[in-house]
């Protein structure tokens, strides 16, 4: 499945990056997450797959959807059950908020495996811990933050003082905030992209460290997916932030709200495809730029059980009689 469709998966967060990338800065959020949205399902309907969302973004923005249930792909709009049957997990544009203002990070994302091998959930929010390989076992999500803290500082042989921990800047998280500067750690508050902060995590030289704090659950699925290929760590819990979600929870099979799941328990397949393509320029990946002759991107792609890790640099040539293919 993953030499067979990896590309296939690079091609869909390509295309969704590029299509998206028009929108930027444009001061529109929920035109950048349509349109994102709109390119991505279009391409999945491409590929020989019969596929099912089985999380996806939207509600919680009350956004367009990829919705948890729909069916992607050629199998599943004619009926072919011989494609192979797939879990795919999205966020056609993580950073929709980074898009419309025109500020780093944003992406376009998908992780997908063998059915079965993603966590199926409502559109929720996740209470979350992330680390890199060499701190795999030393935190806990119910520990105080000092106490992780000098877990991880422990981990890799330096300072509390040393460490760079990233949180969403919300107003939920002021306690967190506190607490980590009350420990003598450094922060880096983000707007959006809990995602994309998650895998700088869990790769050695970014000098991010940990990411802690409430983000989305769909980010907290694809970041275990992305874990799963990188050896590193997230620990989360599900948290009913609307009405009606806790009832959903339930008639998915979802009856204990207090579980802390594992990365394995997010992302369980023994094959997993991670994708992502830059939209705008970020910490790991570049964005989306046109030129002439066509347009550039830059992308990332993981599988767990080929063990790659490929940082794609693609250029999309313009179908003219008169191209030019340029030395970058």
């Amino acid at each position: 499945m993953e030499r067979t469709l990896s590309h296939e998966f690079l091609r869909v967060v390509e295309q969704a990056a590029i299509a998206t990338a028009h929108t930027m800065g444009q001061g529109d959020r929920h035109l950048s997450d349509q349109v994102a949205v709109e390119e991505m399902r279009k391409v999945m309907d491409t590929l020989e797959i019969n596929g099912t969302i089985v999380i996806g973004e939207g509600e919680r923005d009350e956004a367009p959807m990829l919705y948890v249930g729909e069916r992607v792909g050629l199998g599943a709009k004619n009926g072919d059950r011989t494609m192979p049957q797939i879990d795919i997990a999205v966020d056609p544009l993580e950073g929709t908020n980074l898009c419309a203002m025109g500020a780093p990070n944003a992406i376009a994302v998908l992780a997908a495996s063998e059915r079965g091998g993603l966590l199926n959930a409502p559109d929720t929010y996740m209470d979350k811990i992330i680390v890199g390989p060499s701190c795999k076992g030393a935190v806990d999500l119910d520990a105080p933050p000092k106490d992780n803290l000098r877990a991880v500082a422990r981990r890799l042989d330096r300072d509390v003082e040393d460490l760079v921990v990233i949180v969403l800047d919300r107003p939920r998280h002021q306690k967190l905030i506190d607490d980590i500067r009350e420990a003598g750690a450094r922060i880096r508050l983000i707007g959006d992209g809990d995602l994309s902060a998650g895998i700088s995590a869990a790769v050695v030289g970014t000098g991010v460290h940990a990411v802690m704090g409430i983000g989305g659950a769909p980010e907290g699925v694809l970041t275990a997916a992305a874990l799963r290929c990188l050896n590193g760590e997230i620990l989360g819990r599900l948290v009913v932030a609307k009405e009606g979600q806790r009832e959903r929870m339930e008639a998915m099979g979802i009856k204990d709200l207090t579980r802390i799941y594992s990365t394995e328990d997010l992302a369980p397949g023994k094959k997993i495809i991670f994708a992502a393509c830059g939209v705008t320029d970020g910490n790991l990946l570049k964005g989306v730029r046109y030129f002439g002759e066509g347009t550039r991107t830059s992308s990332l792609v993981m599988t767990l059980e080929d063990h790659k890790v490929q940082f794609i640099d693609t250029v999309h040539l313009e179908k003219r009689p008169d191209i030019k293919v340029r030395f970058f």
